[in-house]
């Protein structure tokens, strides 16, 4: 189900960490009461439950720009949703519930990279996108990597400040992650390979300027990739995702976990990769131990020899079929000038669903 904000602070969103298995989940959501005053900034950011100290004082100081940090964490949400729509485990989230995605994320799986990763990527684009739209007085356009321009074309519009962005994740998403644990280690590696997705895909935007559309100037500025496009790439490294063992050695401070890749035959995962060290269940079946919701009554492509299949999707259980009448738009006519005017047809379909 779709989750939408409550009122116009939206860092409710984020910031009641709830306590996740010993793990703290840093965009964990409050559906319940919302905090509407915004006339004194220590008592909006001092009345949100469970936010360590590093966080306060990023709250307090960077007020403004919270909205857009909740913004992200929703962005992150719904492509997470749309990236898993034909999966076992579709990244459902879980009304009136702290923990949106509720046990799933409790163990140190591929769906917890994944979500932690998308979740970083998203603060990091929704923050450089409101910088870069003027809606906030702390930030706003980049000038510091123009450079000379090239060949037919000069710099102009609002260069976007992704590192800026990526600098507000980075200090409000990790700031609980600094227990020398080896969940610690995994979210930080994660949220930093989500962030990183943004730096390595910005790329020149253009504009031409001149009569009946000649190019006869081009303007030129960074722009940050649509997150659709960081939704792939990501989805791409859930699924290449390095597993990983917990090594245990003495320091200073005391006993610190550290990650190793398991496999030794296999490269060593980069900073750009994702990384686990515990299996996922298998998601079939409902079970709320795990956060499982179970494949039942979830629609299938029967024709299809991959995940979303009925096949895989349905673990095996077989699949039912009804009929579905739908009226669609049809024999669509452009009149000139200039609207178009159809009829309305109704057409039958197969829905599929698992047994």
């Amino acid at each position: 189900m779709d989750l939408y904000l409550v009122g116009y602070l939206m860092c409710m969103w984020l910031s009641s960490s709830r306590v996740l298995g010993g793990y703290p989940i840093w965009w964990s959501l409050a559906l319940g009461q919302q905090y509407s005053s915004l006339g004194s900034q220590p008592i909006l950011c001092g009345s949100i439950p469970g936010l360590v100290p590093k966080q306060l004082r990023f709250c307090r100081n960077y007020i403004e720009i919270m909205p857009s940090v909740a913004e992200g964490v929703k962005l992150g949400i719904q492509e997470c949703q749309h990236q898993f729509r034909g999966r076992r485990w579709n990244c459902t989230t879980i009304k009136d519930n702290l923990a949106i995605f509720g046990p799933v994320l409790d163990k140190a799986t591929r769906e917890s990279a994944f979500v932690h990763a998308i979740a970083s990527a998203g603060v990091a684009f929704a923050v450089t996108r409101s910088c870069a739209e003027g809606t906030s007085t702390m930030c706003g356009c980049d000038s510091h990597h123009k450079g000379p321009p090239g060949e037919g074309w000069k710099w102009g519009g609002c260069s976007e400040d992704a590192e800026f962005g990526v600098l507000v994740s980075r200090e409000f998403a990790d700031a609980r992650e600094n227990r020398p644990d080896a969940r610690s280690a995994m979210n930080r590696h994660n949220n930093e390979a989500g962030r990183m997705t943004i730096l390595e895909n910005m790329h020149l935007r253009c504009k031409c300027h001149g009569l009946s559309g000649s190019c006869e100037v081009k303007t030129c500025w960074w722009a940050q990739p649509d997150f659709r496009l960081l939704g792939d790439y990501l989805k791409d490294k859930y699924d290449s995702a390095s597993e990983m063992m917990v090594e245990k050695h003495r320091e200073s401070r005391g006993w610190v976990e550290t990650l190793r890749a398991k496999y030794a035959f296999f490269k060593h995962p980069t900073e750009r990769d994702l990384v686990y060290y515990e299996g996922s269940p298998n998601f079939c079946e409902p079970n709320p131990e795990t956060g499982s919701f179970g494949t039942r009554d979830r629609i299938c492509n029967v024709s299809s020899h991959g995940i979303e299949g009925c096949d895989l999707l349905c673990c095996g259980r077989g699949h039912n079929t009804r009929t579905e009448k739908r009226k669609e738009k049809c024999h669509c006519i452009f009149h000139w000038c200039c609207y178009v005017s159809c009829q309305e047809c109704v057409r039958v379909y197969d829905v599929h669903t698992c047994k």
